[in-house]
């Protein structure tokens, strides 16, 4: 994890060495939130669509929403080819949904929701390339710092909630993630900038490596540059 900050530092001296000697392009900061779609993708989720299948429909597998929100700094380095790092409050995790897989009980509806609440830190450090006027395409790595973990139970029947728990889940799970993100944006001339992408985990979620189960997170993002 130290060279994982390490390399972020000599990035960020670069891109801002760079930015230095090219005067008419300024640094510009700004802000950013959207919506989160996000899921487990692994061996865990492998063995738990496996329980689904048996299930017949009882069981199902659904993405967590949640949001993200948080800042940027665009450093210019080559015209059209900025150096973009920033921090962010983001939500992950995922969930299950199941219903009791017996036709003498339809008529009550009764159902469970399974929810892993990830909250993280996220340090993104992308390269934007400009492709025309505002369209852009971007890349780069990410350091997260899961911040709060808790898992949430639900349940009911003829639409009411008998059950709403969640407690703390931290013990196990990874401290510092790591991942590949990258997506397309367009930015205005206003500095209004519109852009979708997509989180890659690389480390497992689990801090043993027991299982092969890594963050998967869809992002769509409104922000603005000043």
């Amino acid at each position: 994890m130290k060279k994982i900050f390490l390399l972020v530092a000599v990035v960020l001296g670069i891109a801002v060495t760079q930015a230095s000697a090219q005067q008419r392009q300024p640094v510009r900061f700004g802000i950013k939130a959207g919506m989160n779609l996000a899921e487990w993708q692994g061996q865990t989720i492998n063995s738990a669509q496996d329980m689904m299948d048996m299930t017949k429909g009882s069981l199902h597998r659904k993405m967590r929403e949640g949001f993200h929100i948080g800042a940027v700094v665009a450093i210019p380095v080559a015209p059209g080819f900025e150096i973009e790092p920033g921090l962010l409050y983001s939500q992950k995790g995922m969930r299950l949904t199941g219903k009791i897989p017996m036709e003498q009980f339809d008529f009550l509806n009764a159902g469970v929701t399974v929810t892993n609440k990830a909250e993280y830190i996220d340090l993104p450090i992308v390269a934007k390339l400009y492709i025309g006027e505002g369209f852009h395409i971007f890349a780069g790595p990410q350091v997260s710092y899961l911040v709060s973990n808790k898992v949430q139970v639900q349940a009911g029947a003829l639409g009411f909630n008998a059950l709403n728990q969640e407690w703390d889940m931290q013990n196990g799970f990874r401290e510092f993630d790591l991942a590949a993100t990258g997506g397309i944006g367009y930015r205005f001339a206003s500095g209004l900038n519109l852009s979708a992408g997509y989180d890659y985990g690389l480390e497992t979620v689990d801090s043993k490596g027991n299982f092969e189960t890594f963050n998967r997170v869809i992002k769509a993002s409104v922000g603005f540059t000043f």
